[in-house]
């Protein structure tokens, strides 16, 4: 390899000495000989994809790939040849998933075979392929299917993707199209549209296949809408690009979506024409309101009362209106001008409207309910049994009168906790020591301005749940504590604090909030004479000092003036006392907190399941031997977990909190404990 390197082929290579050869760009120095085949009707332009095709294209890039020397029209023909040889590296990979569907050689239930290759596969395989493609389980199914259509029921389009001429998304897109049809129907539909797909947009070859799919089954559109609406609907909460949240309802019923659209775009008109927003406000930014304000409970009295829209601050009074992408629109969505529409999509097949974007690409494996086998809290609950976060319930902090927009309490029964966020944010962030982002699950960074304002939405409800977990250098846990009112009852809340930096707008946020601390800022705060912190937060030792090395009680101060009792004690990672050990089936609940504190999320390494929302598992089964201990237990979803206990799988702990699992292709993957931000 090193040897190809030199000769500058490859990126980090030397340009190549030499004297021009034919078909030189005048002034270049070295250039490819091969390179005028990539000029319209050259014999590279022309060339189906092929090993030697990508020895060519190559060779032809240049050095880094910088195509110094190159003409234009040859880095078209590169441009156009490095995508064919992407579709067929597509195709090797979905033909290599065949092969391994065809040595399972396990159909499912009542399935049968389509020439040699079996209708369906094992969960073991699924997951083996998941491990192998670094994806969630769900999106390696996805994939598989994907690779079983375009071999056994659309060859056509399967060799059109082989050859170059379709992208993988174009190709998916057909698949997905044709998809409830008949196997007769389906190849029927193909060959309407096979010759045409070359040379289309995404889009283009979407609605070709869409449209030979009802032309040739009518009813195949009635049914996939309505086993989507029964079977595929869903909210999904994800983090944008910029760092901001996207809540998007997808397969949804039609009558009712429009009739919710409606809603929507009725209160952003009252929004607009109440007079209480800036006149620049765009269009988007009302509906945007209106949507999370009908959600939340919020009435559109209340909304105009602030004179504020969800993101505004007291600074962000002046010019809070930015550029209307769309053109410019009333709240009703009617264009007030000409303009252009601007999509921003971001679909990772870079071509269309987002249309093909999947479904959430990392729901974990499972249904979300999957709950805990051993019938344990699927929340975590408590190690002590009692309340973990001790926000109290003496409700929300006292609103500023007339510039806050009031949500209904929580909808359920009286005592029934809504379902809870999971933040983890940085203690020294809210103590004002420093600015280091936080974390949200399945949301990703968030950025100490946000994590602070999240911080103040937590605690206003009295639903929340504070901890508070203490980590080595690298973010590891070593230490936990669950917060408890310091004493019955808690402080009445001071209504100057209460308000001290509360997000204008805000509603209240059910929330469990870990917050983290290295075990170095904790010794510093246990040196602190004085205020432990420079903001409303603050942390200190307790009555309860404890031992040395920052273990034991500390309190910690809420804006509000309210003080929670947190006790800190080891987390069993690295090493294991087994102080914590349960010697039943079924771990204690301090047992079961912890190890969800330390792993956070799935053991199995593609997999982004909470803890709380996976089972605790032996590594080593207790029926033969294993401890119900940290040191030998695990989070695995359900799915997982079920995967695991399947013929050819290993799941062993090196050491505490490291999960080495040996799959039946023989490969072995490890993964570690959570690496929380500090």
């Amino acid at each position: 390899m090193a040897e190809q390197a030199d000769q500058g082929n490859g990126p980090g290579a030397s340009p190549r000495p030499g004297p021009g050869l034919p078909g030189d760009v005048p002034g270049s120095v070295g250039r490819d000989p091969q390179l005028p085949g990539f000029a319209p009707g050259g014999r590279w332009d022309r060339c189906p994809p092929s090993a030697s095709l990508a020895a060519a294209v190559e060779a032809g890039s240049g050095p880094e790939w910088r195509c110094d020397g190159v003409s234009r029209e040859e880095m078209f023909g590169l441009l156009r040849q490095w995508q064919a040889l992407e579709s067929r590296a597509a195709a090797g990979k979905l033909a290599v998933l065949r092969a391994l569907i065809r040595d399972d050689d396990e159909p499912l239930p009542g399935g049968g075979y389509h020439g040699d290759l079996p209708d369906g596969w094992t969960k073991s395989l699924t997951h083996d392929v998941a491990l192998a493609l670094s994806m969630p389980a769900v999106s390696a199914e996805r994939l598989m299917w994907q690779a079983w259509g375009l071999g056994v029921r659309l060859p056509g389009t399967g060799a059109l993707l082989a050859a170059g001429q379709l992208t993988l998304a174009k190709a998916k897109a057909v698949d997905e199209a044709l998809g409830p049809l008949s196997d007769q129907d389906a190849a029927a539909a193909e060959a309407m549209i096979l010759a045409e797909l070359p040379g289309k947009t995404y889009g283009q070859v979407a609605r070709l296949a869409a449209t030979a799919a009802v032309t040739v089954d009518p009813g195949s559109a009635v049914r996939r809408r309505k086993e989507a609406e029964r079977s595929r609907s869903r909210v999904e909460m994800f983090r944008e690009q910029s760092g901001a949240a996207a809540l998007s309802g997808r397969e949804l019923p039609t009558d009712q979506t429009l009739a919710a659209d409606a809603s929507v775009r009725a209160r952003a008109l009252e929004y607009q024409e109440s007079g209480a927003f800036p006149d620049d406000t765009p269009a988007d930014r009302y509906r945007a309101a209106a949507y999370l304000d009908l959600l939340n409970g919020i009435s559109a009295d209340d909304r105009i009362a602030t004179g504020l829209l969800p993101g505004d601050g007291p600074a962000d009074q002046e010019g809070t209106g930015g550029e209307d992408r769309t053109g410019g629109e009333d709240a009703m969505g009617e264009p007030t001008d000409t303009g252009e529409s601007v999509s921003g999509s971001g679909c990772p097949c870079g071509e269309c409207d987002g249309s093909c974007l999947p479904p959430d690409d990392d729901p974990g494996d499972g249904d979300p309910d999957d709950g805990d086998p051993d019938g344990g809290d699927p929340d975590g609950g408590d190690p002590d049994g009692g309340d973990p976060g001790g926000t109290g319930t003496d409700g929300e902090p006292e609103a500023r009168p007339g510039k806050e927009a009031r949500a209904r309490p929580p909808a359920g029964s009286p005592g029934q906790a809504p379902r809870r966020a999971d933040l983890v944010l940085p203690l020294a962030t809210l103590l004002g020591l420093a600015e280091r982002p936080g974390e949200g699950h399945r949301l990703g960074p968030l950025d100490p301005d946000l994590s602070r304002s999240l911080a103040l939405s937590a605690i206003a409800s009295p639903y929340s749940r504070l901890c508070v977990t203490v980590t080595d250098p690298d973010g590891i846990a070593i230490g936990h504590g669950c917060a408890r009112p310091a004493r019955p009852g808690g402080n009445p809340a001071d209504p100057a604090s209460a308000r001290w930096g509360q997000p204008h707008g805000a509603v209240a946020l059910p929330a469990r909030v870990n917050l983290t601390v290295t075990a170095a800022r904790l010794a510093e705060l246990a040196d602190t004479t004085g205020p432990p912190g420079r903001g409303p937060w603050s942390f200190g030792r307790g009555a309860d000092a404890g031992p040395p090395g920052g273990y034991g009680g500390w309190t910690l101060t809420l804006p509000d003036g309210r003080e929670l009792a947190v006790e800190l004690r080891p987390v069993p990672t690295f090493d294991c006392d087994h102080r914590y050990e349960s010697h039943a089936y079924q771990p204690n609940e301090t047992l079961r907190h912890l190890v969800q504190v330390r792993d956070w999320e799935c053991t199995f390494p593609p997999c982004s399941r909470h803890a709380r929302e996976s089972d605790f598992e032996h590594a080593t089964p207790y029926d033969k031997g294993g401890r119900t201990c940290a040191c030998n237990a695990g989070a695995r979803s359900r799915a997982c977990h079920q995967v695991k206990q399947s013929p050819g799988w290993q799941v062993s702990q090196p050491k505490p909190g490291w999960h080495q699992w040996t799959a039946p292709s023989g490969r072995t993957y490890i993964q570690g404990p959570k690496r929380y931000p500090t």
